[in-house]
């Protein structure tokens, strides 16, 4: 499986961005998918997660701002992100969990949000 994240951009606070993450190769149905975030000399953290059936789960600095969503026939996740601030910036990379041990990432696009 390959992952291909995009949609990356630099926006003003307040602003908004959506990241799209396709995947190329095995369907992604019955897979969690996430979302995460590193800054610069930070470690890498975790945005949102969405399980094959929908359900979700959120980091609290983005409750309420940020709403990850799939479609599976596209093979397909997104991560609309409204209501930046400048702590969002960061490279985000979106992750498929295909077992114990088994994650692939995407190559990362990077968000900057000015104040």
């Amino acid at each position: 499986v390959q992952l291909q994240a995009s949609g990356g951009g630099s926006v003003q606070a307040g602003g908004s961005l959506k990241l799209s993450c396709v995947s190329s190769g095995r369907r992604i149905n019955d897979y969690v998918m996430a979302w995460y975030r590193q800054a610069s000399g930070e470690q890498r953290e975790l945005v949102a997660s969405i399980t094959g059936a929908g359900s979700t789960n959120y980091a609290e600095s983005v409750k309420g701002r940020f709403t990850i969503s799939r479609d599976n026939a596209k093979n397909t996740m997104t991560l609309q992100m409204n209501s930046l601030k400048p702590e969002d910036t960061a490279v985000y990379y979106c992750k498929i969990n295909r077992g114990v041990g088994n994650d692939s990432w995407g190559q990362g696009t990077q968000v900057t949000v000015s104040s």
